[in-house]
């Protein structure tokens, strides 16, 4: 199952594991229960304190699945399905963590977690393509060896079909909290925290309350955040980044292969590395916080939506930008139940079923491509009378024999029978006909739009298209406030420009600060005689 270079990589993890483990196998004669039997003799051969039990013909757990138990107690990760892929991280931590590891959390939120009052039990579906599902589950993982009253299982939904067809799951990851459903998309430990335990939020909030006046605030923790954060730090001022999420649009990105000095990466792997980064620096980090006002003066506020008010001298604001939604019927209603905005996360839950895509530009057209291979049939719609992505991209794309491509066609509803997408209906704008197509998924591809709403009544001048305009050195209308990356008016919104921008925009703010602290009345320095 592993090759040569894999084990040897996974032997070197494993021997850190301290604490003796037992794996117990749910399996059948199917070929997947094949393929997990050969995962998990790999594993135990590489560890004198890894034992398997294999259990055929159970009717209680999912088959193929496999829970990873510390022999003796409770503490116990389950997986239901072949963790490779994206997930194989989630093992080997899961391994590790079972095994006596320690988990890599600050002290004061595994206190958090051990004190959790309750009965927690966990399902995670997740599809081995969908790059924002390991955090998902090895932070659920992690709890649970924390807390051994909490209980998850991580769920392949390929291979789980009729789980997924049955609870109707169209997104992942979906998270169930005994048995209903807790949430969709990419949550952290802090994250799921603060939805199990609304004390512990209101904690946390009152600390931020109290923290100083920073030097520079940056809001924002994607490529312009991170690069600003970098820059000011290096000044030696007191600085904070405040984020919702750190790594930002980033997160969403599957293949990153034009970042200068970098070949090739994903966007997880680089938003993590940008974290890294910071954190060699005395920079103090914020996450899982969302802005909600902006307050002028000599002392800058930032209002968060958990109640906190952090206060700077100068801030550089860097939210970046979201999907753009079409706005038509249906949407926001069947969001997460047929309508889609991440082809490579979500694509594999359409496996053999009719699919269409919104968006002629580059990120549609590869959108189109892959869903090719997965789904029955793609159907892509472009607003205008020709697609706009690369001619490479429309080759390959016209290769394919079950794509249908419409020009000319907008988007007027998605329709659903309440529970789910049945299709789409456009309008052809050549000829003024309607058109329904049925179908069960409905890919949204059409552009970015900033997150600039929360700047309202601010006096920070934003474009017709709501970006915020900034001057050569990324200040605003506002003194002391400066703007980066793709919240601002800058074309190109490409990660290399939002990182130069954010360090430009940091010592613009640096330079801000220097003018406005030097003392008025400071006497002027006498000129140096020159002496023989």
């Amino acid at each position: 199952m592993l090759d040569a270079n894999l084990k040897t990589q996974l032997k070197s993890y494993l021997d850190n594991v301290t604490e003796a483990i037992e794996i117990d196998a749910f399996v059948d004669d199917s070929d997947k229960s094949g393929e997990l039997r050969a995962l998990l003799q790999d594993i135990a051969s590489l560890s004198t304190r890894i034992a398997v039990a294999e259990h055929v013909g159970n009717d209680v757990e999912r088959v193929p699945s496999f829970a990873i138990r510390r022999a003796g107690t409770d503490i116990a990760v389950r997986f239901a399905g072949i963790p490779m892929g994206h997930e194989f991280t989630s093992l080997v931590l899961a391994l590790l963590q079972v095994g006596g590891h320690p988990v890599k959390l600050d002290p004061d939120v595994i206190e958090r977690i051990r004190s959790l009052d309750g009965d927690y039990t966990f399902e995670t579906y997740l599809s081995l393509s969908c790059q924002n599902c390991p955090e998902v589950v090895q932070a659920l993982n992690a709890m649970s060896v924390i807390n051994p009253r909490i209980r998850h299982v991580a769920i392949d939904g390929t291979l789980f079909q009729d789980e997924v067809q049955s609870r109707q799951v169209m997104a992942v990851p979906t998270l169930y909290l005994n048995g209903e459903v807790f949430g969709q998309g990419r949550m952290g430990v802090e994250a799921l925290l603060a939805k199990l335990d609304s004390s512990g939020a209101a904690h946390v909030a009152a600390k931020l309350n109290a923290k100083e006046v920073f030097d520079m605030l940056i809001v924002g923790g994607g490529p312009a955040g991170a690069a600003a954060a970098i820059y000011a730090a290096r000044k030696g001022i007191r600085i904070g980044v405040v984020a919702e999420r750190f790594g930002g649009q980033v997160l969403d990105t599957l293949a990153i292969e034009n970042f200068v000095s970098v070949k090739e990466t994903d966007g997880p792997k680089f938003a993590a590395a940008l974290e890294q980064h910071v954190k060699c620096y005395d920079v103090d980090v914020i996450n899982l916080q969302r802005a909600e006002s902006l307050q002028p003066g000599d002392v800058i506020a930032v209002q968060l939506a958990s109640g906190a008010r952090l206060r700077a001298r100068s801030v550089v604001l860097a939210t970046g930008a979201r999907w753009r939604e079409i706005d038509v019927p249906g949407e926001r209603e069947y969001r997460n139940r047929g309508v889609a905005y991440c082809p490579h996360c979500d694509g594999p839950l359409f496996k053999g079923k009719r699919v269409a895509v919104i968006g002629g530009g580059n990120s549609g057209v590869e959108a189109a491509i892959d869903l090719a291979g997965i789904v029955k049939h793609v159907t892509l719609l472009e607003f205008d009378g020709q697609l706009r992505a690369d001619e490479v991209l429309q080759r390959k794309l016209r290769s394919l024999g079950n794509v249908t491509v419409h020009t000319h066609a907008q988007t007027t509803e998605v329709t659903g029978d309440g529970s789910k997408v049945d299709g789409l209906t456009y309008l052809d704008r050549s000829s003024g006909e309607r058109h329904h197509l049925a179908l069960e998924g409905v890919f949204v591809q059409i552009g970015l739009v900033p997150n600039t709403e929360w700047l309202t009544g601010s006096g920070v001048t934003l474009s017709p298209r709501g970006e915020i305009e900034i001057d050569a050195k990324g200040q605003t209308s506002v003194p002391g406030v400066f703007a980066a990356g793709d919240v601002t008016t800058v074309p190109y919104k490409q990660i290399v420009i939002a990182v130069g921008e954010g360090a430009k925009a940091a010592l613009g703010a640096f330079e801000h600060l220097i003018r406005t602290s030097a003392p008025a009345d400071a006497a002027p320095q006498q000129p140096i005689e020159a002496t023989t």
